[in-house]
């Protein structure tokens, strides 16, 4: 099974982009692995937080297939440390879907019906990290 990680926009900063570059190489030789970037919205001022995580539920949308198995990164979700996570991710090939999805929101969280699309939520750490961030870590 191929895993996932969709995020909303690009990363800025060139640092952290060759830090998760050279990451993500080390990843594939594990398993299949890929990062799919969706555009983030523009002219953001003029729409309300409502509106913002709509537009982006859209865009997640196409991006989310049938069978995908989605985790959403997530504030309220559960915790786990390194080893647990590495035998998390080894159960989870187990399982019949086509990829496994792991997804970063944008800056106001998720619209419900990702909420509705997602299996499980996992929690990076209780610290606040920039999105920017999430994607290193990751």
């Amino acid at each position: 099974m191929k895993t996932t990680f969709l995020v909303i926009g690009k990363t800025i900063d060139k640092h952290l982009t060759a830090l998760i570059d050279e990451y993500t190489q080390r990843v594939k030789h594990y398993q299949p692995f890929d990062i799919e970037v969706i555009p983030e919205l523009k002219n953001t001022k003029a729409l309300s937080i409502e509106q913002q995580k709509a537009n982006e539920a859209e865009l997640l949308k196409k991006s989310i297939k049938d069978g995908d198995y989605v985790v959403l990164l997530d504030e309220g979700g559960r915790e786990c440390r390194s080893i647990e996570f590495a035998s998390y991710l080894q159960q989870k090939q187990s399982i019949p879907a086509r990829r496994l999805v792991f997804v970063v929101g944008g800056p106001y969280g998720f619209a419900p019906e990702i909420y509705a699309l997602a299996r499980e939520k996992i929690s990076l750490s209780k610290m606040t990290f920039s999105h920017q961030m999430v994607r290193l870590f990751f």
